[in-house]
């Protein structure tokens, strides 16, 4: 019998050991937190609060800032209580935990960028039948769909990497408890863990990338047959927001994970984790926002409205 400590914590690396970074960084990630917060929590009050707004593509736009605010609120407040206070311990149920919140939020972001070009392409190819296709029923059916599926993913995926046995080092070379920055800690065999870790991934991955780019086929087919240009305008605002939302979210996967092995590192790791982690879910609320005038027209209608209360208390 081999004598084996089992590992009961981990200690997150972060991004940097640099002592004249942390600072900076904590105060560049303290900003970057708040405007997630207030655009995400603002977007989804808006959406509640303007009755113009309760339609399918803003159920789905809703539904997207909720997973956004829950996307950053798993990595990002460890990440600043580590650069702010040192503190790089996290427990071994912790680091689940922020895994499987990780990973639920991921798929499921995942999935609603694919619900959303299913409705973008609706309403393009088929504006005449739009109503009758993407009824609420339909749209229930896809986000529970997508919580239903995010949440088996997260379950396959902690499950798999806590399977695994933890005996000889804890350093996690990362600053959040990734699945692959966990998994190579093991000191058991990972090879089917691994390989279940990939062909799950990948699935998830190209499966949704493959049906967006199948929507966007036919609706670009449907502009190019378009005769006005009013109308290439209106379609093309119709998709332009949920277009870059998309670019912006895979093309970051793709730049982490289909590169050349010999210029794969640990840090470049890093630094596409903080885009994905932090920024992205900070962009989509700014997106959404600038390229659509109903958000700004529901934001300058509340605006309107608090500044009459706050009239009418004076």
């Amino acid at each position: 019998m081999e004598n084996r400590t089992e590992v009961t914590e981990f200690i997150l690396l972060g991004l940097t050991s640099d002592p004249g970074l942390q600072l900076p960084l904590f105060l560049t990630f303290l900003l970057i937190y708040t405007i997630t917060l207030v655009g995400n929590l603002g977007m989804i009050l808006l959406i509640v609060l303007d009755s113009r707004l309760h339609t399918p593509m803003y159920f789905f736009l809703g539904n997207l800032s909720l997973v956004d605010f829950c996307y950053s609120s798993a990595v990002t407040p460890k990440v600043m209580i580590t650069l702010l206070l040192g503190d790089k311990v996290i427990s071994y149920n912790a680091c689940a935990a922020q895994m499987f919140f990780f990973v639920v939020s991921a798929t499921v972001e995942n999935y609603l960028l694919v619900s959303m070009a299913y409705d973008r392409y609706t309403a393009v190819c088929k504006p005449l039948h739009y109503t009758t296709t993407m009824t609420t029923r339909v749209c229930s059916f896809l986000i529970i769909g997508c919580y239903v599926i995010g949440f088996i993913n997260a379950s396959i995926h902690t499950g798999n990497a806590f399977s695994l046995v933890f005996c000889l080092s804890n350093m996690v070379h990362h600053f959040f408890c990734d699945v692959p920055a966990v998994m190579v800690l093991s000191c058991s065999d990972r090879h089917v863990n691994e390989l279940v870790l990939i062909y799950v991934a990948s699935f998830n991955i190209f499966f949704a990338l493959l049906i967006i780019l199948i929507s966007y086929i036919f609706i670009f087919i449907t502009i190019l047959k378009m005769r006005s240009a009013a109308g290439h305008r209106k379609a093309i605002s119709t998709c332009a927001s949920h277009f870059s939302a998309v670019s912006v979210f895979y093309g970051t996967f793709i730049f982490m994970y289909l590169q050349p092995s010999s210029s794969h590192s640990m840090d470049t790791d890093k630094i596409a984790s903080v885009f994905y982690t932090m920024v992205i879910p900070m962009l989509n609320p700014v997106i959404y926002s600038l390229r659509n005038k109903e958000v700004k027209s529901a934001f300058l209608k509340v605006k309107k409205v608090f500044i009459c209360c706050e009239q009418n208390k004076l």
